[in-house]
């Protein structure tokens, strides 16, 4: 019996997964051919492409293709209903095409090898280390707030646009990869989403579009947080998918670079969720550690609180689940909690290197 086109296509996801989960025990063969062989290639072609562009090409896609969707379905709403089995195969003809185009664009890097692999970092869970290691951010991050505003109590307000925190990324960038030349960043693609609104009352701080390789960058995010939130977002460009990865690198991107303020961020940020995981094993030591901090510090994680509460609704725990069990799909096993796992690279990196 011959198959359609339709048909064949939908009847192909399945060895697509299947395909896929075989390549996920095949991480050096992923990091060789793929992450450090097609991808470069890819991502690099659709940043030239699209990067260019000041508005987010991918954001006018998704509404595009979503209206689109919608208007197919009121129209043909009856017919969807009288046939069900052949609306049913067009639906999974399209997650086929979606699948496909998703893995070769930017998802098998999920599959790749550990970043701590790479810098030959031993990740540990040491509860004294993660004290110790806190201490330390607490006292860079309370001396960089003093040097900045001249006191202790002033919150820090970077002065920077939103434009020219993304080129200030850029010459972080830079000057890291003269240290680790695997985190070259070319040929730029960074933009503000469309959807800034929509991206706060679901609770994200930005996304990669694998489709068009764009970093997406939610436009109303406070300053202190924006600088590591770029970096997090090019470090998806480069191919790291795992979120503690590209938490670390967004970290150690600002970190390293030269301007104050950024500096200021990346360790307020990796401060931030030393103290969570603290918090969340010892409730007396995260008090004490918290009177350590100098009250602009204090104000300036403030703002981030109060920005997020503005934007809490009852949908956001909603999109929160779903995004967490894409992770979990896509070999995140810890789901949403693994950007808290952020903490052990961190631990482990300053070993290596002293603040």
């Amino acid at each position: 019996m011959k198959i359609s086109l339709k048909t064949g296509i939908a009847l192909s996801l399945l060895p697509q997964i299947l395909l896929v989960r075989w390549l996920a025990t095949k991480p050096e063969w992923v990091e060789n051919y793929y992450s450090q062989g097609i991808y470069p290639v890819t991502s690099r072609a659709f940043r030239f492409l699209f990067g260019w562009i000041p508005f987010s090409v991918g954001d006018i896609i998704y509404l595009s293709l979503t209206i689109v969707a919608l208007a197919y379905i009121y129209r043909n709403r009856r017919s969807i209903l009288i046939n069900k089995i052949s609306f049913l195969r067009d639906v999974i003809m399209v997650l086929s095409i979606a699948y496909f185009t998703f893995n070769l664009m930017w998802g098998l890097n999920y599959y790749r090898q550990p970043l701590s692999n790479t810098l030959a970092l031993k990740e540990s869970t040491d509860y004294e280390e993660l004290v110790s290691f806190t201490k330390s951010l607490i006292a860079k991050t309370n001396a960089l707030q003093n040097k900045i505003a001249g006191d202790s109590i002033s919150p820090i307000n970077i002065p920077y646009s939103k434009s020219k925190i993304f080129q200030k990324s850029l010459e972080g960038y830079t000057h890291l990869s003269n240290e680790y030349p695997f985190l070259e960043y070319r040929t730029p693609s960074v933009k503000k989403s469309l959807f800034n609104t929509g991206l706060s009352y679901m609770g994200y701080a930005g996304y990669l579009n694998p489709f068009t390789n764009e970093a997406q960058v939610n436009g109303l995010l406070p300053n202190f947080r924006f600088p590591v939130v770029t970096g997090h977002e090019m470090a998806h460009q480069l191919g790291y998918s795992a979120e503690n990865e590209t938490n670390f690198i967004g970290y150690l991107v600002t970190a390293s670079n030269s301007d104050i303020y950024f500096q200021y961020a990346a360790y307020s940020y990796g401060l931030g969720y030393c103290l969570n995981d603290i918090r969340r094993r010892d409730i007396a030591m995260f008090d004490a550690l918290l009177e350590d901090l100098n009250g602009g510090v204090k104000l300036n994680f403030q703002e981030m609180s109060d920005f997020w509460a503005n934007y809490e609704n009852p949908t956001e725990p909603v999109f929160k689940s779903i995004f967490n069990s894409f992770l979990k799909a896509n070999n995140q096993s810890k789901g949403i909690q693994s950007y808290n796992a952020v903490v052990s690279l961190l631990v482990a990196y300053h070993k290596q290197h002293p603040l």
